[in-house]
C-alpha cells in the first residue's frame, strides 16, 4: 500500500489498526507491514475460569489477504514489511507466493474478500502484476457479489496496470494518497504531487468501480487549515470510502531518528484531536457513514474486507510479514499464525522447504471473546451483547468487570437495545480502554 494505508498507530484518534496489524514491527532488509488487520497487547497467561462454553461451528476462511512487500521508496514515517531497491527478488517472491498458496489451501477456495496489499501491489511491473493476480486466480475464487481490493501507489496508476487490475476481477482500489498538498506530501517524503494523485483517482474511478483514499493528518509542520483543505479536496474527488490515520513517529522509521535529534516532532495533542474530529463533522454533515474509528465510507462502499478483521472472522494470509487467523475444528479455541516479516527470510524459508511461519499462537475462547468486544468496538454500531453471550454461551458482562461498568458510568460507552458502542468522548480515547477490555481483572 506504497507505505501508506495503514500508519501504524499510537494516537488515540484516528490512527489506525491500535490493536492488531497482520504486518508487524519494522525488521531487516527494509521488510515491514501495512494494511488493516487488527494488531493486539499480549494477552495475560492467566485467565479467570471462563463460563461454561457452548461450540461454536467451525467457519473456514472467507477472506485472503496476499502481502506484496516491494516498493519504490521507503517514506520517512513508514516502519511497515517492505523493501525497496530490490527488484530483483520479486520473481522468486511471485514463485515463493505461488508454493504458499498451493501449500497452504491445497485446491481452489471460495471466498467473499481477497486483498491485495504492502507494500506496493502496483510497484510491480504489468508482466509481474499479471503473474501475481493469475496466481491469486488460480487458488482463490471471488464468491459473487465479492469484494476483490488492491493497494496502489499513484504515480503506479497507469491504464495498463488498472486495466489489468480490471480485467482480473479488482473492484476496488485503495490510493494511498497521504495529501493534496505539494508541502506537505514533500514532509511526508511520498513521491507524487497532489496534482498527480487527483489525476490518478480520476484514473481509477473511471476503471475500477470503486475506489478508497488514505489521507494522513498531524504531518510535520501541517495546520488545520491545510487539514481542512485536504479533506474539502478529498470530498470533492469520485471516492467512496475514506481512511484518515494521524501520523505517530514510530521506531524504525526514519522520522523516529529525526525525532530524536530534534528535527522534527509530533503536533501537540490538542491540534491532533481538533483534526481528527474535524474530519468526522465534516464528512458526516455530508452524508458520510463513519462506521470505524478511522474510516468513513458513502453508502454500501465499506471495506467488506476490514470488516471481516473487526467481526473476527477467520482468514488466510500469504506472503512476508502476513497474519492468518483461524478457528479450530471443534470452535474452542483460534489461532493466529506471522509469516516471517523480512522479505529475504521469507524466500529464503520457501526455497529450502522451511515453514514460512515464524510465531504463531492460540487463543483461548475468552482471549477471542475479548477480541471480539474490542474490535466490534472499533466498529461506530458498535457490539451486540447477545452475540457474545450466543458464543460464550452464557452471560459475558462479568468477565470484562469492573472496567466495562466504569466505562459506561464515565459516558464513554453508550447501551442501548442490548448494543454497546463508543461515544463521541470515548471515541477519541479509544486506543486508551482496550488494554483493560483485552486483559483479566488481576486480583
Amino acid at each position: 500500500m506504497t507505505c501508506s494505508s495503514h500508519v501504524s498507530p499510537s494516537r488515540d484518534w484516528g490512527t489506525h489498526q491500535s490493536l492488531n496489524s497482520q504486518h508487524g514491527e519494522s525488521c531487516d532488509d527494509n521488510s515491514c507491514t501495512t494494511h488493516a488487520e487488527p494488531q493486539l497487547w499480549p494477552l495475560p497467561r492467566k485467565l479467570p475460569t471462563p463460563l461454561p462454553p457452548r461450540k461454536e461451528a467451525s467457519l473456514s476462511p472467507r477472506s485472503a489477504y496476499i502481502h506484496v512487500p516491494f516498493c519504490s521508496h521507503r517514506c520517512g514515517y513508514c516502519n511497515f514489511t517492505l523493501i525497496s531497491g530490490r527488484d530483483d527478488l520479486i520473481p522468486a517472491f511471485l514463485e515463493a507466493l505461488e508454493r504458499e498458496l498451493s501449500t497452504t489451501l491445497g485446491q481452489r477456495q471460495m471466498v467473499d474478500t481477497i486483498f491485495l496489499g504492502g507494500g506496493t501491489p502496483s510497484h510491480l511491473s504489468e508482466r509481474q502484476l499479471e503473474r501475481l493476480l493469475q496466481s491469486v486466480a488460480r487458488w482463490l475464487e471471488l464468491a459473487p457479489g465479492g469484494e476483490f481490493s488492491c493497494e496502489a501507489n499513484p504515480l503506479d496508476c497507469t491504464l495498463g496496470r488498472l486495466n489489468l487490475l480490471r480485467e482480473h476481477g479488482v473492484n476496488r482500489i485503495s490510493l494511498g494518497g497521504q495529501s493534496f498538498d505539494d508541502r506537505k506530501l514533500r514532509s511526508l517524503e511520498r513521491d507524487h504531487t497532489g496534482i498527480q494523485l487527483s489525476t490518478a483517482v480520476e484514473a481509477c474511478a473511471k476503471i475500477i468501480a470503486r475506489v478508497s483514499l488514505d489521507l494522513i493528518f498531524a504531518s510535520p509542520d501541517e495546520t488545520l487549515t491545510m487539514w481542512r483543505t485536504d479533506v474539502e479536496r478529498a470530498v470533492a474527488t469520485p471516492i467512496g470510502h475514506l481512511s484518515t490515520y494521524g501520523l505517530t513517529i514510530e521506531r524504525g522509521s526514519a522520522f523516529y531518528g529525526r525525532a530524536l535529534r530534534n528535527e522534527l516532532s509530533e503536533l501537540p495533542s490538542d491540534l491532533q484531536l481538533e483534526m481528527y474530529e474535524h474530519a468526522i463533522d465534516a464528512l458526516s454533515t455530508r452524508g458520510w457513514e463513519h462506521y470505524e474509528v478511522s474510516n468513513f465510507a458513502k453508502p454500501h462502499q465499506r471495506c467488506r474486507h476490514n470488516e471481516a478483521y473487526w467481526l473476527g472472522q477467520a482468514w488466510w494470509a500469504f506472503g512476508p510479514g502476513a497474519a492468518s487467523f483461524e478457528h479450530s475444528q471443534d470452535g474452542l479455541s483460534f489461532r493466529r499464525a506471522v509469516n516471517h516479516r523480512s522479505t529475504t527470510a521469507y524466500l529464503h524459508k520457501s526455497q529450502s522447504g522451511q515453514s514460512l511461519v515464524a510465531e504463531s499462537e492460540t487463543l483461548s475462547r475468552e482471549d477471542y471473546l475479548r477480541e471480539r468486544l474490542v474490535f466490534g468496538l472499533r466498529r461506530l454500531q458498535g457490539v451486540a451483547v447477545r452475540e457474545l453471550e450466543q458464543f460464550w454461551g452464557g452471560p459475558v458482562r462479568a468477565v470484562f468487570e469492573p472496567y466495562l461498568s466504569d466505562y459506561l458510568h464515565r459516558g464513554l460507552l453508550h447501551e442501548a437495545d442490548d448494543v454497546i458502542r463508543l461515544t463521541r468522548q470515548g471515541l477519541v480515547i479509544s486506543d486508551s480502554l482496550w488494554p483493560d477490555l483485552l486483559t483479566a481483572d488481576a486480583k
